[in-house]
């Protein structure tokens, strides 16, 4: 053979063979399965811990003047976090608000009390249902979209370039995001509840209920504590979807298949965060009583 492909043939051959162990079965027992998926799990908690004490640092730096971030940037992520999120969050707070208002008229109507819909509707949407479908709804569009845009700036090496430059990049990508998110969930909110109930009064309206009617009811039993939690909650929602999302963006790896698997693990974090918050909220105002 020529000399240049011999010296080719022989730099190839000097590569050992690729091992094939990732492509063998997993030979561990249940326990060990458990153990590997327990040691996972803690080791995820702890990482989410970490982030959120540097997210806190950051924020400590904002309130002090010394985090440094585009205003530009925060408004424009405002308004994908607001403005922008309105349509969905009206189609899902709308159909929900139906939907318990025909199961809560079919059957409150065998106690001849369809009146109690309007509570039934006005209740559970400021208490429960509004805030965690939006907050549903805003991992799966906004947390997925943070972590895919910070994922897709860690395999172009930007955040490097972020740093080589004496930018944190913290206080330039997590921090606009998280205040955004933050202003904007109790906003989306109230939004949702209004909706919400609208939508059990178009169902009240359909069922013999009159509006007015409906409308005192729902004043009547939904007084400025109950309407005051989902709110409340809201604002721990957008900080926990905020987090996750830039978390898993910041921990993708340098690969668009890696920044894709990070952007799902970004939804079902926030989604599971959410879910916990809203059971810890739930046994806390049961003890207060609220």
């Amino acid at each position: 053979m020529p000399d240049n492909l011999r010296g080719l043939l022989e730099l190839a051959l000097a590569v050992p063979e690729e091992s094939q162990d990732q492509n063998k079965p997993d030979t561990l027992s249940a326990i060990g399965r458990l153990g590997k998926l327990t040691v996972e799990t803690w080791a995820g908690f702890l990482a989410f811990l970490k982030f959120t004490g540097q997210t806190v640092l950051s924020l400590i730096r904002f309130f002090t003047g010394r985090a440094r971030f585009r205003s530009a940037d925060f408004w424009m992520t405002l308004q994908q976090c607001g403005v922008q999120a309105l349509p969905i969050v009206s189609l899902i707070s709308f159909l929900i608000g139906l939907i318990f208002a025909f199961v809560g008229n079919v059957q409150l109507t065998h106690f001849g009390a369809n009146i109690f819909v309007a509570d039934l509707v006005g209740i559970a949407m400021v208490r429960e249902m509004g805030v965690v479908m939006t907050s549903i709804i805003m991992s799966g569009r906004t947390g997925a979209a943070f972590a895919a845009h910070i994922g897709s700036m860690k395999a172009n090496e930007e955040i490097d370039a972020l740093r080589t430059f004496g930018f944190d990049p913290f206080d330039f990508l997590v921090l606009p995001r998280l205040i955004a998110l933050v202003l904007m969930m109790p906003l989306l909110t109230v939004y949702s509840n209004v909706v919400g109930i609208f939508g059990g009064m178009v169902v009240g309206s359909f069922v013999g209920i009159p509006v007015q009617l409906y409308w005192n009811e729902t004043i009547a039993a939904v007084d400025l504590t109950t309407a005051s939690l989902g709110v409340f909650k809201s604002v721990f929602f957008g900080a926990a979807i905020a987090i996750s999302g830039c978390m898993m963006g910041m921990k993708a790896g340098n690969s668009s298949a890696e920044v894709g698997e990070a952007t799902t693990r970004a939804v079902v974090t926030a989604i599971t965060a959410v879910i916990v918050l809203d059971s810890a909220f739930a046994v806390i105002f049961t003890l207060l009583d609220i």
